[in-house]
């Protein structure tokens, strides 16, 4: 699987931003996938994941009520639909896929993309 993530760009602090990852492959809908991120100078982090399904949703509590994970696996994407930005938010955003969510949960998930840079200003 090949994850290409899109969307990043500047935003105020407040302000909204989609992202988007489009995944390779037709069993697209076998992965769970997910979201991580990575501040300057800080380890990445889990963001969100989301079942093969999407029925399944898990978020960090640092974006919960604000993030909203998604797929549309007809079109072999996830989105990570993100509101009321923090300049805290700021950080490279990357996609991944891993066989169960769990696995992605935990950092480990078997394919990463490609990171999209998120910049939030106060």
């Amino acid at each position: 699987v090949q994850l290409q993530a899109s969307g990043g760009g500047l935003v105020q602090a407040g302000g909204s931003l989609r992202l988007s990852c489009a995944a390779s492959g037709r069993t697209f809908s076998s992965y769970a996938a997910g979201w991580f991120r990575q501040a300057p100078g800080k380890a990445r982090e889990y963001v969100a994941a989301i079942g093969g399904s999407g029925v399944n949703t898990y978020y960090a509590d640092s974006v919960k009520g604000r993030f909203t994970i998604s797929r549309d696996n007809a079109k072999n994407t996830v989105y990570l639909q993100m509101n009321s930005l923090k300049p805290e938010d700021t950080a490279v955003y990357y996609c991944a896929a891993g066989l169960s969510a769990p696995t992605v949960v935990s950092g480990n998930p078997m394919y990463w993309g490609q990171g999209t840079l998120v910049t939030v200003s106060s």
